[in-house]
């Protein structure tokens, strides 16, 4: 490790982990070492404040079969909970309470049982009432299709592209300095035609926020931007009826240095990535689509491999009612893990109490 960034993290007052339930409890401990030789060696994580927020009902931290078989000796469970180094650590739990996403609380009773696994035959009647054979998605509507695996959604992707007769269309990034390839935000060879439904994989960052992550939209054709000398890609989205002209983003790999006359953290650019911020979306992935709602989607999570799928697949809409199962759904396919519930009940009832420890640690802390 070079000496900057040992520098860097010697000035750390707090830790942020966002998604922590996609964390693998391995990786927890492997910052608990590297943050222990450069802090505090008797303190988990050297001393430093963690604060580590996520919803684990959702997607479950990847374990291969024969990268667990190697971790199996040492930990009870792939989740950050597992850690040795969390195990250590005097912690609180808050529970944030408030739904905003949905608002339909019939929806939101049947998420609830999802979530505390107690999905009754009632429920799943009417989940499977969502189940439209034959469903062809309203001309007027932008729908998305969440698929189980990225064959599903790409091998729809390329069918939908395919049947349009327009031109292909093709779109290539432009790679500047140090960026490397397994951190590319955006396909470095983007396809489009006429006709194609796309995805904002982007916030818009200029004052008109005419978009933002995960907004859906139909490409429309193509336009000429004369002060930037580059095209626009032409995107209408029917949910509100705005045409958007898309033009080019720069997306940057940051690192992180110690300022020399202030001695702050600040950042650095290393390279950067310039693409438009779209991307094919007939259909993506459940994994692709955690933290992102639809109003209207089609579910084909009769698949599902892994805790938290299902629901998180769920939970990204808005309404039952915007929501349309491709496949009817067994009780199988609704998939929990007992450690992640028994270690949410536990947290829960400790919960309660947090707000009263908090004060205390903190005082203990500075």
């Amino acid at each position: 490790m070079s000496k900057e960034k040992k520098n860097l993290i010697k000035t750390l007052d707090l830790l942020v982990i966002d998604e922590i339930s996609m964390v693998r409890c391995d990786v927890l401990d492997a910052i608990d070492q590297e943050l222990r030789k450069y802090r505090d060696r008797s303190k988990p994580c050297g001393g430093v404040q963690l604060l580590l927020i996520g919803d684990l009902l959702q997607l479950a931290p990847v374990a291969q079969e024969r990268e667990w078989a190697l971790l199996a000796p040492y930990y009870s469970t792939p989740y950050f909970f597992g850690s040795k180094a969390l195990q250590q650590i005097l912690y609180v739990t808050i529970e944030l309470k408030h739904i905003y996403r949905q608002q339909d609380a019939a929806f939101i009773d049947m998420l609830g049982k999802i979530r505390a696994n107690q999905m009754d035959l009632s429920a799943m009647k009417a989940l499977n009432a969502r189940y439209v054979p034959g469903f062809v998605p309203p001309e007027e509507e932008d729908w998305i299709r969440l698929t189980t695996h990225n064959r599903m959604a790409q091998t729809y992707n390329e069918q939908q592209l395919e049947a349009l007769p327009s031109k292909e269309v093709a779109f290539l990034a432009e790679i500047h300095r140090n960026f490397p390839e397994s951190s590319y935000p955006a396909d470095e060879r983007l396809v489009l035609k006429e006709g194609a439904q796309v995805m904002f994989i982007k916030n818009d960052p200029s004052p008109e926020k005419a978009y933002y992550n995960g907004k859906i939209g139909t490409v429309k054709g193509w336009d000429w931007d004369d002060m930037a000398d580059e095209r626009l890609i032409v995107v209408h989205c029917k949910e509100d009826g705005k045409t958007i002209y898309v033009p080019k983003l720069t997306w940057e790999n940051t690192k992180y240095v110690i300022d020399a006359e202030t001695k702050e953290i600040r950042e650095e650019v290393d390279g950067t990535f310039r693409q438009y911020p779209l991307r094919l979306a007939w259909a993506i992935t459940v994994h692709k689509s955690q933290g992102l709602t639809f109003d209207h989607a089609v579910l084909d999570v009769t698949d599902s491999f892994t805790h938290g799928q299902t629901y998180v697949a769920l939970s990204r809409c808005r309404t039952l009612e915007g929501m349309v199962l491709a496949r009817p759904l067994s009780s199988s396919a609704i998939i929990t893990d007992a450690s992640v519930n028994a270690y949410i009940d536990r947290e829960l009832q400790e919960a309660q109490q947090a707000e009263g420890k908090l004060p205390q640690m903190m005082y203990e802390y500075y």
